[in-house]
């Protein structure tokens, strides 16, 4: 997740670095916290909430792990000199060389009541909750368009899993309570997974094929017209659907007069255009179906992606509507998932039922004598 550097130069106060940008709330809860710790360090248990990757900034993390690491010194001898101080700045320059005493000194001077150092530590706790879930989000939209990929499919459906472990956990620190949907955001632009002259193609070629082979239409139930890129190409695979499962008959002709029906013509294109498009089949139904599944599925998951990056992109957002809309945002994914596994799981084979059957004879010792003669009454 991203976070502030610390200077690497020795001796560098980060009172006389140079501000680019103003810093976030955050960054005063963060100063708020250490100062109510150097001042008090028994309130140390009042964040046990966070981790010194909790946060944003570098230094202030390695600080909070000296003092979580060193023993509370006794109260009394802290009030009359600095020995613990000291101890605290050395193990944290070790990993944040540009820390300094006047650093320490500006934490202790902003910090306004130590005794709100829980406040400030559920402060940092959720806004840490909003990086880790924006990291996951970011990844999982980057590994959605990741071409390169060999199996695109299970890595990305590994991120959206590990995404939803990150949700689990952050809902397990943040109880649930009655509250609305996160604010809706439009999230970025939605990048292109390949060309849509691949894609569009693909379309053409499942329904020119499932027109000729109206019987493999049973059989990939599994895919919709959501799936579909162009929306022509939805509106025909519904009309494939639908003259199939009333048992019609299908052939290019049914498939235009149908499409007639459902006003697919009235966007412009010409009966012949139709008839053209759906009189080229080429290959396997199932195969093209599962080509146009895997890029829904590809879409809906970096879509997914940018919508969670919308929902932490706005500060106002809660840690309850951030979990709220996370979820329903991976239940789409979900949705299509179930139907992938139903298009690559390979058919239950059945096998027939044994029938109990007598067991023959077990063979004896041959006689040697002949068998006795049945008395009779």
């Amino acid at each position: 997740m991203p976070r502030t550097l610390a200077p690497d130069e020795p001796g560098d106060d980060f009172d006389d670095l140079p501000d680019t940008h103003s810093p976030q709330p955050v960054h005063y809860a963060e100063q708020a916290l250490l100062g109510a710790l150097l001042l008090e360090p028994h309130r140390l248990t009042e964040a046990a909430g966070i981790e010194p990757d909790s946060f944003s900034n570098y230094a202030h993390g390695a600080l909070f792990a000296a003092i979580r690491a060193l023993p509370a010194p006794d109260p009394v001898q802290h009030a009359r000199d600095t020995s613990w101080l000291n101890a605290a700045l050395t193990a944290a320059r070790k990993h944040a060389r540009g820390l300094t005493a006047s650093y320490l000194h500006t934490l202790i001077q902003v910090c306004p009541w130590p005794r709100h150092a829980s406040a400030y530590a559920r402060m940092i706790e959720t806004e840490n909750a909003r990086r880790t879930l924006r990291a996951h989000a970011e990844r999982l939209a980057l590994t959605a368009t990741g071409v390169t990929l060999p199996h695109p499919v299970p890595t990305t459906l590994a991120t959206a899993d590990a995404l939803a472990g990150a949700l689990d956990d952050i809902a397990a620190r943040f109880p649930s309570h009655s509250g609305s949907l996160p604010h809706p955001s439009a999230p970025a632009p939605a990048a292109a997974l390949d060309s849509p002259e691949e894609a569009i193609e693909e379309e053409r070629l499942l329904l020119a094929t499932a027109t000729a082979h109206p019987a493999d239409v049973e059989q990939i139930r599994w895919l919709t017209a959501d799936d579909f890129t162009h929306p022509l190409h939805a509106g025909l695979w519904q009309c494939l659907t639908t003259l199939t499962r009333r048992r019609a008959p299908v052939d290019p002709v049914t498939v235009l007069w149908e499409a007639q029906q459902r006003g697919l013509l009235a966007s412009g294109i010409e009966p012949t255009e139709l008839l053209n498009l759906l009189g080229a089949p080429a290959g396997s139904t199932e195969y093209w179906g599962e080509r146009i599944l895997q890029r829904s599925l590809l879409t809906t998951a970096h879509h997914v992606g940018r919508r969670i990056e919308a929902f932490t992109d706005d500060p106002a957002t809660t840690p309850y509507q951030l979990i709220l809309g996370s979820r329903r945002a991976l239940a789409d994914l979900s949705a299509v998932r179930t139907r992938w596994h139903h298009a690559t799981s390979p058919a239950p084979t059945t096998t027939p039922a044994r029938t109990r059957a007598t067991a023959p004879p077990r063979a004896g010792p041959p006689r040697t004598t002949a068998p006795p003669a049945r008395i009779s009454r």
